[in-house]
């Protein structure tokens, strides 16, 4: 969605070192960990444009995942210093993002998606529209964005 003409821009990146306990005998780690993963990059991604889980839910909504796809181009071991990215591919009527796990190189090791919709906090029903609250904060993030360039 665009505003004043403007395609907003969203990324978050966190690096991170495989632990010991993420990983199986093999020293790979364990594919269900990469969400998790995911979810550290997403949570840079969100504070970035000033609306974190904290804020989602002090503004009456809940952002509950609905739909993940990944694709695992190569494993992560344990030791590895791998770059988490999170970028914001779509923000009307739901939040869609795309991460990529690459290491100091570029290498790519994992592709992969979330999907979140808007639920009303004390309900739980599904909220038809995009919440004017993040309709706001995505039009802050353009102004302060647009000013450091």
């Amino acid at each position: 969605m665009e505003i004043n003409g403007i395609i907003p821009d969203v990324r978050g990146e966190v690096r991170v070192r495989i632990p010991f306990h993420d990983v199986d005998p093999a020293n790979v780690a364990w594919h269900g960990h990469y969400f998790k993963y995911f979810e550290l990059a997403r949570c840079v991604l969100l504070e970035r444009i000033g609306y974190d889980y904290d804020e989602m839910a002090r503004t009456g909504f809940v952002w509950p995942i609905v739909d993940t796809h990944a694709r695992f181009v190569k494993p992560v071991r344990f030791n590895q210093d791998i770059i988490v990215r999170a970028v914001l591919s779509e923000w009307e009527l739901r939040l869609v993002i795309n991460y990529s796990i690459v290491d100091d190189d570029g290498v790519e090791y994992t592709r992969a998606s979330t999907t979140q919709v808007p639920l009303q906090r004390d309900s739980l029903e599904l909220y038809i529209g995009t919440p004017d609250v993040l309709a706001q904060r995505m039009r802050n993030y353009i102004e302060r964005e647009g000013a450091r360039r």
